[in-house]
């Protein structure tokens, strides 16, 4: 039988995400995709599998689940997530068996907004548009185009035994610190004057209680624009960033929309959209205005790391809770000390 994950509770925001959806945005298709490029593609290289490979992107509301059929090994990497396997405390960016009847569970930690689990092979679910991704708001991809929920089984056929011992992930540029994020002007920067686009540099802006995969929006000093705040709708990257009329920034995300008709006074560089991603409610930061080729350095850095083998280092158990110490056989046999005498 095949090897399946089978979902035992899951917060809101917990999906199927593969690399996305490319080349459809011309037809009103959003990309979708991970939250955090870098860190999926992290979750996807520990275990070997492609960088893209389908995957479950974990939100604050946290996720249980365990194996059916088969032990299937995962990989965790993101946010600075609360991880346990039947009641053992193990780092937030991890690779570890989980064998049928085992519980592993994922919440919300000291740090970070997303976490991502990879199998090996990625997870088996049917294509849309040539991408397993998710999106709520179209109910398109993933499984049936919605998050997951309890009950939910996602089919892991290349699982079954372990593709690489367990142990933490040594990838130390997953420790992200949202205090800067670096940006491209532009594509309409000249609808602001001189003093508005360092106004927009100095900050600093706050992550506001409002966003979702959609967006991010941001509270700070406000930005006036030079002549209007309407223009001709064009292409949304994700990582633009969007002025309204109000002069609070968005920064349009993984399911954002596919045309936007206001002005967008920069781009966070495709290395930093991780970055801010996983930056809670209420992180303060600024901006820094890089050049192009900065930019490209910045991604083929993290192209060269993901090229390679990531690092897994065993770890050594340091606690031993009551629900893991019960759920072990600890006597192997008996001796009878009279059996000689």
């Amino acid at each position: 039988m095949t090897p399946k994950l089978k979902i035992l509770a899951a917060g809101p925001g917990c999906t199927v995400q593969d690399e996305g959806r490319h080349g459809l945005l011309r037809y009103g298709v959003t990309g979708a995709g991970p939250m955090d490029p870098f860190a999926h593609a992290v979750a996807n290289r520990a275990l070997g599998n492609p960088r893209g490979a389908a995957a479950i992107e974990v939100s604050l509301g946290g996720l249980e689940l365990t194996a059916e059929n088969d032990p299937i090994t995962v990989a965790l990497a993101g946010g600075a997530f609360a991880i346990s396997l039947d009641g053992q405390d193990l780092p937030p960016a991890v690779v570890v068996t989980v064998q049928p009847e085992s519980t592993l569970k994922i919440r919300g930690g000291p740090g970070g907004a997303w976490c991502y689990l990879a199998v090996p092979g990625g997870l088996d679910v049917p294509l849309m548009l040539g991408s397993a991704s998710t999106h709520t708001r179209t109910g398109i991809g993933g499984i049936d185009g919605r998050a997951l929920r309890a009950g939910d089984r996602i089919a892991a056929p290349a699982s079954g035994r372990p593709v690489v011992a367990a142990g933490r992930i040594d990838v130390p540029a997953l420790d992200r610190p949202a205090d800067t994020i670096r940006v491209i002007m532009g594509p309409q920067a000249d609808s602001f004057s001189a003093d508005q686009i360092e106004r927009f540099l100095a900050g600093p802006w706050t992550v506001s209680t409002r966003g979702d995969r959609m967006a991010c929006f941001l509270q700070g000093p406000t930005l006036t624009h030079a002549r209007g705040y309407n223009i001709v709708s064009d292409g949304i990257a994700m990582g633009a960033i969007q002025v309204p009329g109000e002069g609070q920034p968005i920064v349009l995300m993984a399911d954002r929309q596919s045309t936007g008709g206001y002005p967008k006074i920069a781009t966070i560089i495709g290395a930093d959209l991780g970055r801010l991603a996983q930056a809670r409610p209420g992180t303060s930061f600024r901006f820094r205005r890089v050049e192009h080729a900065e930019a490209v350095d910045a991604r083929q850095a993290e192209h060269d790391l993901l090229a390679g083998p990531i690092a897994v280092e065993p770890v050594i158990r340091t606690t031993f809770p009551s629900e893991f110490l019960l759920g072990l056989n600890l006597i192997d046999g008996c001796v009878d000390g009279l059996a000689d005498a």
